[in-house]
């Protein structure tokens, strides 16, 4: 089953399971998986319905695969667009979706614009790598950058792949005396949300200049729209350097660096290496939290965590009983079956302690003042 939606899912801007296309009723008699019908998997495919979604791009292909075996497990379609966390954000806000996503928590004045519908609710999924990927000819292998370097080529202050500040940590690697292509997003991203933040880190010059945040002015450089896009860019562009989540990267076929982290190691964007960055985690109450430059030896630095958005209380905030536990089975499954799933698609699953907050934030939502019964 590796990869079985991956593909699609970086080539559509949304996921459409089954035989429904974004939107469509699942119910759909031709349908079947829908209703009562038996699944695929000879299970009993009773609860139908659908959700709609929206929000980040990084954690599409995983959802899109949480969604086909959700649709075989109880009939009921996710059709999820991957739109980018500012739209998903802003999609949750307004109501025009079950749930929201976003790769970076909400900020508090994005709060406070969604507490018109009810206490929004972060439940975190997945962590996965944001890895730097370029596209040089002749160097096919992970280079080696810091993030005092990566900043410096955003900024476009490095301009050559051969420029010292590279050549420096990569001994013995010929360098093309080419130019670099930055390509970065174009439209409000949670990715580069925890990107810019790991630069941040690492240069006053960024930090002072393009700043954290969802959408940055960029110095330098090609926008693309989501995920998909900035990998698009950069497979097209000869000398190009992007950030993209790591099924991206796998994807496409790129080559990427390997990166210095808080503990002066250079790290790959492995599966284990983002593992380690949720391990000293310690989220606050409310969950909103970042992986980004966690400590130790093995951690990936550019390592992000990535959430679904409900409302603590989905039937005030404009659901019916029905569709609030349909969301909830879903926020329930990603916290349990969908944990074994995401090393299928080199995402990293929670560690059992966040695991067990997040579940406890799940069980805890509410229909109008009760606790939401299974669907």
């Amino acid at each position: 089953m590796k990869y079985r939606s991956l593909a699609a899912a970086l080539a559509a801007g949304c996921l459409a399971l089954g035989a429904a296309a974004c939107g469509s009723d699942s119910n759909d008699s031709s349908n079947p998986s829908a209703g009562g019908a038996e699944s695929s998997s000879g299970q009993s495919a009773s609860k139908g319905g659908s959700l709609n979604g929206a929000g980040a791009t990084f954690p599409q292909p995983v959802y899109s695969e949480w969604a086909a075996r959700f649709k075989d497990k109880q009939g009921t379609t996710v059709n999820y667009q991957g739109i980018g966390s500012g739209g998903g954000i802003a999609q949750f806000t307004a109501g025009t979706v079950d749930f929201g996503a976003s790769d970076a928590p909400m900020k508090d004045e994005e709060i406070t614009a969604a507490e018109k519908k009810g206490e929004p609710v972060h439940v975190p999924t997945v962590l996965g790598a944001v890895t730097v990927s370029y596209n040089v000819e002749g160097v096919d292998k992970g280079l080696k950058l810091d993030g005092a370097t990566v900043a410096d080529i955003f900024l476009g202050k490095v301009k050559k792949w051969n420029d010292p500040a590279i050549a420096k940590e990569n001994g013995g690697v010929e360098l093309p005396d080419s130019d670099i292509t930055v390509c970065h997003r174009s439209d409000e991203s949670g990715t580069t949300k925890n990107f810019t933040e790991f630069l941040a880190a690492y240069s006053k010059a960024w930090e002072s200049g393009p700043g954290v945040d969802k959408s940055v002015k960029w110095p330098t450089g090609t926008g693309a729209k989501g995920n998909d896009g900035v990998a698009g860019c950069i497979k097209q562009t000869d000398g190009a350097i992007g950030y993209v989540e790591q099924a991206y990267a796998l994807q496409n076929d790129f080559a990427y660096a390997s990166v210095k982290n808080k503990d002066g190691q250079f790290v790959e964007p492995t599966l284990e290496a983002a593992s380690a960055a949720g391990e000293g985690a310690s989220p606050p109450e409310d969950l909103r939290f970042s992986t980004i430059n966690a400590p130790g030896a093995s951690t990936y630095p550019i390592t992000a965590v990535t959430f679904l958005l409900v409302y603590q209380d989905m039937c005030k905030a404009g659901l019916d009983q029905k569709q609030a536990g349909l969301v909830k089975d879903w926020l329930t499954y990603a916290l349990s079956d969908g944990q074994e799933v995401a090393g299928e698609l080199e995402y990293a699953k929670l560690p059992e302690a966040i695991k067990a907050k997040a579940q406890a934030k799940v069980d805890g939502l509410e229909c109008n003042g009760s606790p939401i019964a299974s669907s």
